[in-house]
């Protein structure tokens, strides 16, 4: 039952505009019969101690070291509760800093802290994910998220699955039921949000996967080779390149080219590995990173001295320029064809934040015909499971920047192990200079083989 207090919440938001009812157009393109703008309760000091003062009470059984609140409309509200329960509060940037301390997450904490989640509003939940995922890299843990208003359909059970525990002041049926009662609102508006709702469950019900044949072929090779290596031959010279992939052919499930650094390229290398990847069963990646309109790249592709479309398998796509990139290279819509779409990479410095890569993540759930999978980094197994969490179900992950050991280089590259890619949800390894800089390249490739073929197979013992 809601209580007197709760009601003198709803009611608040009414009056303020805060809760609407109408025609609103969302994100998602969806016209919903009613909206939520909490942002104006910053406004009114007397309302946001009301909320804070509520949240208290509803958290008070709860067990954390840290309260945070999600930028922007939670964080003043975490501020009031982190307050009156004298318990530090720490947050999450929006951008990590690139000056100072650069960092990402703000206040004191000490790794292994528990952190209370506070926000607003749940819709979907997936926004809860990547503030759980952001702690989660800084060595920080999140069970329980508090919401003021829930609106969501699922938004419970989408947290359980991320071991997160929902707890909501208010929910939309309750505040239907208390306007209805109030006079505030109609039983024709009610009926059109019972409506809007049913469309949303509707929506939520499984699709069927997509995939396209080259993500098929992918997760044949895996089980049918037993390998998950791919091997980036950077070399500049063919006799370099089929030295190194002759011998360890049978090891690997891709090879990764670089065609244009080649120095004595010709037609005769593109049908020399065409042949080579059709007896060793392997697929060709050429790691060129489109990244211009459409036009351009379609041209890049299907065009030049590398004629990149008759030979490549899949390529790597930078998003920067939107969708256009994808639509441009795949625009003759062919069958054995596919891309890998950089997500998070693995070099010091780079430009990649977290907004970023879950655009790419959204742009490429909508191409699984032409979009096998996504390349992501991280330097612990937390950050690549949190990283995995986030990638549409169907699609594969990547993992540069794989080592038998976890040191760098003197250019800003970052390596992991590849115990730890493939344990942290990695299903494609990439090595690089680890097999083909080893005195013996064959050596080098079986141990990369292994461990991570070990690690595959334990992380299928635990799912």
């Amino acid at each position: 039952m809601i209580t007197d207090e709760k009601k003198d919440i709803i009611r608040q938001l009414y009056k303020i505009g805060a809760i609407k009812f109408g025609k609103f157009k969302l994100k998602s393109g969806l016209i919903s019969p009613f909206y939520f703008d909490l942002r104006l309760i910053v406004s009114y000091p007397d309302l946001m101690d009301k909320f804070a003062t509520e949240l208290c009470k509803q958290i008070n059984n709860l067990k954390f070291d840290l309260v945070t609140g999600i930028p922007y409309t939670a964080l003043p509200i975490a501020t009031l509760v982190s307050s009156k329960l004298n318990i530090p509060l720490v947050y999450i940037r929006k951008e990590k800093k690139t000056y100072g301390t650069a960092q990402k997450i703000e206040g004191q904490y000490n790794i292994g802290d528990t952190v209370l989640v506070i926000d607003d509003l749940i819709t979907t939940g997936s926004s809860k994910v990547e503030t759980i995922a952001g702690f989660e890299s800084a060595g920080l843990k999140v069970s329980d998220i508090s919401v003021a208003i829930d609106r969501s359909i699922d938004g419970s059970d989408f947290l359980a699955k991320n071991n997160v525990k929902l707890h909501s002041l208010i929910t939309l049926n309750d505040i239907i039921k208390l306007l209805l009662e109030d006079g505030s609102i109609s039983d024709s508006q009610v009926t059109q949000i019972i409506e809007f709702q049913s469309t949303q469950v509707n929506n939520k019900e499984p699709k069927k996967l997509i995939k396209n044949n080259i993500t098929k072929r992918l997760e044949n090779l895996i089980e049918s080779k037993k390998t998950n290596l791919t091997v980036s031959l950077d070399v500049t010279t063919q006799s370099e390149f089929f030295n190194i992939l002759e011998p360890i052919s049978d090891d690997i499930l891709m090879v990764k080219t670089h065609i244009d650094i080649l120095s004595d390229f010709d037609n005769g290398f593109i049908n020399k590995l065409k042949q080579l990847s059709i007896e060793k069963d392997f697929v060709v990646f050429e790691d060129r990173k489109f990244a211009d309109i459409g036009n351009t790249v379609y041209h890049q592709y299907n065009n030049g001295i590398f004629n990149i479309s008759d030979w490549a398998d899949a390529v790597t796509i930078h998003l920067v320029a939107g969708n256009g990139t994808i639509k441009g290279i795949f625009k003759d819509n062919p069958e054995n064809k596919s891309s890998f779409l950089l997500a998070k990479m693995s070099s010091k410095g780079n430009l990649m934040d977290a907004n970023y890569t879950k655009t790419v993540f959204e742009m490429g759930a909508n191409y699984p015909e032409y979009v096998s999978g996504f390349i992501g980094h991280d330097n612990t197994v937390e950050g690549l499971k949190s990283l995995k969490k986030e990638i549409p179900s169907g699609f594969l992950l990547l993992t540069p920047g794989v080592s038998l050991s976890s040191s760098g280089d003197d250019l800003g590259q970052q390596y992991i192990t590849a115990k730890t890619a493939i344990l942290g949800g990695s299903d494609i390894i990439i090595v690089g200079r680890g097999i083909c800089k080893h005195s013996n390249p064959k050596q080098s490739a079986i141990e990369y083989r292994d461990q991570a073929w070990e690690a595959w197979e334990e992380r299928q013992e635990k799912d």
